[in-house]
C-alpha cells in the first residue's frame, strides 16, 4: 500500500524566525502570513523552538486590566518568564518537537498528540528545516477520492498482500466509508482484510458482511 508521507504534506515554503527576533515583528510575521505559529531557526537552520499565537498572548494576559475588573492571572514562573521575554528565544516554546520528511500520517499525528501540539517542523538528517506540517495537512488525506480507495483495496490489499480473487470480496467506498461483502475461504482472513482496510489512506471507518465457507479459528459462531 503507498502510504502519503510528511513530506508530500508539509509546507516547504516556511516562514520562519531567527533567535533575535523581536516580540512585535513576530506578531506581523503571524499577521501578515495568515499563519499562527512560526519556527524559530539557529544560524544553521536548525529548528530551536516554535513561538505561536498562545506564547506571545502571554505577555497580555500578564498585563493588569485597565478597568480593575479582571484580576492578574496567577501565572507560573515559566509563564511569567515568558512573558517577560521581548525576543524569539525568550518567548518560544523549546525544544522544538520535529518530524522526517519520511513519515507516514500515522507517525505525525502520534507525535502530535503525545506532545500536544498543533505542528511540526519537518528536518533533514543534519536536523534542518525543510517544511512544516500541521494538523491540517494531515486531515487532507481524507480528501481522497473514494473510487482511488476502492483501487488500492482492490489492487493492494485483497489482490497483492492477500492473494485473493477480487470477485471474491465486494468493496464499496462512499465519502471514506468502505463497506466489505462476499466470501472468502477461511473465517481467520476476515480480521485481517479488514485491518487492513482500515490502514489505506482516506479511510473513515470500515463496516464487514464477509461470509466465510470454513471456520479455522475454533471459535464458535456469534450469537444474536
Amino acid at each position: 500500500m503507498q502510504h502519503r508521507t510528511v513530506e508530500e504534506l508539509m509546507t516547504r515554503d516556511v516562514v520562519r524566525a531567527r533567535r533575535d527576533t523581536p516580540f512585535k515583528e513576530l506578531v506581523r510575521l503571524l499577521a501578515e502570513n495568515d499563519i499562527t505559529a512560526v519556527p524559530v531557526v539557529d544560524d544553521l537552520e536548525r529548528p530551536m523552538g516554535v513561538v505561536s499565537e498562545a506564547d506571545l498572548l502571554r505577555k497580555s494576559a500578564d498585563q493588569a486590566d485597565p478597568s480593575g475588573r479582571v484580576p492578574v492571572p496567577n501565572l507560573e514562573a515559566w509563564e511569567r518568564a515568558k512573558a517577560g521575554g521581548s525576543r524569539a528565544e525568550e518567548l518560544m516554546s523549546a525544544p522544538a518537537v520535529c518530524a522526517r520528511p519520511e513519515w507516514n500520517v500515522v507517525e505525525a499525528a502520534r507525535l502530535m498528540e503525545a506532545q500536544h501540539v498543533k505542528r511540526l517542523p519537518v528536518v533533514d538528517e543534519a536536523d534542518r528545516l525543510l517544511g512544516i506540517v500541521s494538523r491540517g495537512d494531515l486531515l487532507r488525506i481524507f480528501l481522497r477520492r473514494d473510487d482511488a480507495i476502492r483501487d488500492e483495496i482492490t489492487a493492494d490489499v485483497l489482490r497483492r498482500t492477500m492473494g485473493l480473487d477480487p470477485s471474491e470480496v465486494t468493496v464499496e467506498v462512499r465519502e471514506g466509508r468502505v463497506d466489505l461483502g462476499g466470501s472468502v475461504e477461511f473465517r481467520s482472513l476476515i480480521p485481517v482484510i479488514e485491518h487492513l482496510c482500515r490502514g489505506v489512506d482516506g479511510v473513515v471507518s470500515v463496516a464487514g458482511h464477509i461470509d466465510y465457507r470454513t471456520d479455522d479459528t475454533g471459535r464458535s459462531p456469534a450469537t444474536s
